[in-house]
């Protein structure tokens, strides 16, 4: 049986939260800011029953990201039901939702296909850093192919400039893209906002794109891992309430950094993060691998 503390639930918590939608790796933080600290929190991040502990503090980041986008999305399925109807109030909603859905598919079958795979990798320091780094590298590669094209790429509104720069095959291919974020290291958000903003987008509606695509992709995951660990014995009887105080905590990160983040692609750009990636990175891969 699995057993923690209310300390590391809050802070596993913390972190899925603060992370999770930061194009930064939530999992590759869930596997390295263990292994940084060692001792009992190692140990503790080595057991099986850890990703379930972490995928399920998704649950609660997805509820936070559908509060923060909820008129959206209400605007996004009446728009698309007046579509379906054929009346003269439809807007883009429905291509945009085919667009979200055609998305979200590729992520759903590769998780389901390799998941034992990406189970048996998680837990690995060395590999969470140097997916990270390349991580940081795509942030950076896609700030400096596309430095010159935001001045023309501020369109009418987000959902309109996201139909018509992203078509339903590129939403696949994005899915696709979504997936290398089952390797821990890899971030779903960065991938998501990358692709959006190669294809001309100006950052805040690529922002837009990435943060509807994630909330499937998330909120999937988690549904997919909660009966797992929720089934009888994978939790010790003590640890019911440290699992709440995590999620709790979770969700009130997730809220907080979507709230920010929306802001904060209005006019910043994703260098930062790019060498947040690299630093925490290669240092990582120093610690883990040539010192290791």
């Amino acid at each position: 049986m699995f057993h923690f503390t209310y300390l590391q639930a809050i802070a596993i918590g913390l972190l899925q939260g603060v992370t999770e939608l930061f194009p930064v790796s939530s999992l590759g933080h869930a596997v390295l800011v263990p292994a940084w600290l060692g001792g009992s929190w190692e140990r503790f991040a080595a057991d099986p029953q850890y990703l379930l502990i972490a995928v399920a503090f998704h649950f609660a980041s997805a509820i936070a990201l559908f509060l923060v986008f909820g008129r959206r999305w209400i605007s996004i399925l009446t728009s698309a039901f007046n579509g379906l109807l054929r009346r003269k109030s439809a807007g883009s909603g429905l291509a945009l939702l085919t667009r979200l859905i055609v998305g979200s598919i590729p992520v759903a079958i590769i998780g389901l296909l390799l998941n034992k795979f990406f189970e048996r990798n998680f837990g690995k320091p060395l590999f969470a850093a140097f997916f990270l780094t390349l991580n940081g590298l795509i942030l950076f590669g896609v700030e400096h192919l596309t430095d010159r094209r935001h001045a023309h790429a501020r369109a009418k509104d987000s959902d309109g400039a996201i139909v018509e720069r992203v078509s339903i095959g590129q939403a696949f291919i994005v899915g696709i893209g979504q997936s290398s974020a089952l390797f821990a290291g890899i971030s779903r958000f960065g991938v998501s906002i990358s692709f959006g903003m190669l294809r001309g987008l100006s950052r805040s509606v690529a922002a837009d794109f990435a943060f509807l695509l994630a909330f499937p992709a998330i909120l999937g995951a988690s549904l997919l891992k909660l009966p797992k660990l929720f089934h009888t014995g994978a939790i010790a009887s003590g640890s019911q309430l440290p699992l709440i105080a995590g999620t709790v905590t979770a969700f009130i990160a997730t809220y907080v950094s979507v709230t920010f983040l929306v802001k904060y692609f209005k006019s910043n750009t994703l260098r930062p993060f790019a060498a947040y990636c690299l630093l925490v990175g290669l240092l990582s891969i120093l610690r883990f691998g040539i010192l290791g």
